[in-house]
C-alpha cells in the first residue's frame, strides 16, 4: 500500500488516501507494441491541473504535462519561457489528481540541451518535485547521447521528432515538417537516434503522412502522433485544443466539445442574475432558524 490522493470533489482540496498504486508503468506502455505492431494504441493527453487529470485519468494511458501550459494556461506567445519550475508545479498537480496514467513532464527549452549533466539534474529535479513517471524532451539525433544519459541513470525518457515548437524561432513557424527528401530523411534519422538511445516512446509531431508511417514502422520504441497519421501507435492532443477551449482550431485537431461556450453562456446567465438581484436566492442564503 502507498499513500497517493484522491481529490474530493465536494471540496475540490486533495487528501492524503491509502491505495493500492496500480499506474501503468512506462516499460508496460513500451511493451505495448510488440515485433512492430501495437495492437491497442496509446491514448495520450495533455493536462495541467488536478482536477483535470481526474476527469481524463481513467480515459488515458499517459497523462503529458506539456510546455504548452505556456500558451494555454499562461497566455504566452510560445513555449520557449516556461521554466522548470512551471513544469514542477503542475506536473506535482496532474500526479495528484490521477491515479491510473502514467504521467509525463516536458522538460522546457533551456534546461536539458547544454549537457547530458544539465538534463539529469533538471530531469531528476522534475521527477522528484512532481513525482512523474518520465520525461520528454525535443530533438532528434544531437539528443541521443543525452537519452542515453538520462536512462542509463533511471530516468525514462520520451523523445520528440518533426515539429518541434521549442525550436520555433529556428524553423521560423509550425509548419508541417517532412516536405522535402533532405527533412524527411533527418526525421527518420532523429527517430531512430532516439529509440537506439533508450526513449521508451516518441512523439512525432506535425509531419506529412507518409513520413510519420515510416517512422512508426522504422522504430522498435511506440509513436505517439500529432498531426502526423492514425497508423502511429498512438495519439495525443493537447486537450484545451481538442474541448474547444479556443476559437482557432488547428488542421490537425478535431474538435469533441464546445466548453468555451459553454463557460460563456454560464457567466453571462450569472452575470443577468447578479445584475437583477435573482442571484443569491433563498437556496444559496442562510437564514435565522
Amino acid at each position: 500500500m502507498s499513500t497517493t490522493f484522491t481529490l474530493d470533489t465536494s471540496t475540490s482540496r486533495a487528501n492524503p488516501t491509502p491505495a493500492p498504486m496500480r499506474r501503468l508503468t512506462v516499460p508496460r506502455i513500451r511493451a505495448r507494441k510488440v515485433d512492430g505492431v501495437t495492437e491497442e494504441p496509446i491514448v495520450v493527453l495533455t493536462a495541467y491541473t488536478a482536477r483535470q487529470a481526474q476527469l481524463l485519468d481513467a480515459h488515458c494511458d499517459l497523462l503529458l504535462v506539456g510546455d504548452s501550459l505556456g500558451q494555454v494556461i499562461y497566455g504566452l506567445p510560445s513555449s520557449v519561457p516556461v521554466t522548470l519550475e512551471m513544469m514542477a508545479a503542475h506536473g506535482a498537480a496532474v500526479v495528484r489528481g490521477s491515479y491510473h496514467s502514467a504521467v509525463i513532464v516536458d522538460m522546457p527549452f533551456g534546461s536539458y540541451e547544454q549537457s547530458p549533466a544539465q538534463a539529469f539534474a533538471s530531469a531528476s529535479r522534475l521527477m522528484k518535485e512532481s513525482g512523474c513517471a518520465g520525461v520528454k524532451l525535443e530533438g532528434g539525433a544531437a539528443m541521443a547521447e543525452t537519452v542515453e544519459f538520462l536512462v542509463s541513470r533511471g530516468i525514462p525518457v520520451m523523445g520528440h521528432v518533426g515539429l518541434t515548437p521549442q525550436a520555433v524561432n529556428v524553423l521560423g513557424g509550425y509548419g508541417p515538417r517532412g516536405r522535402s527528401e533532405a527533412e524527411a530523411s533527418k526525421i527518420l534519422s532523429d527517430a531512430q537516434a532516439l529509440c537506439r538511445a533508450g526513449a521508451f516512446a516518441i512523439v512525432v509531431e506535425g509531419v506529412i503522412e507518409p513520413i510519420a508511417i515510416a517512422v512508426t514502422r522504422a522504430v522498435a520504441c511506440p509513436t505517439i502522433g500529432i498531426g502526423a497519421s492514425a497508423q502511429c501507435d498512438g495519439q495525443v492532443l493537447v486537450t484545451d485544443d481538442m474541448l474547444g477551449m479556443f476559437e482557432r482550431v488547428p488542421r490537425f485537431v478535431k474538435r469533441y466539445g464546445a466548453i468555451a461556450e459553454d463557460i460563456s453562456a454560464a457567466a453571462a446567465q450569472y452575470a443577468a442574475e447578479v445584475r437583477s438581484r435573482a442571484f443569491p436566492g433563498p437556496d444559496q442564503t442562510y437564514q435565522p432558524e
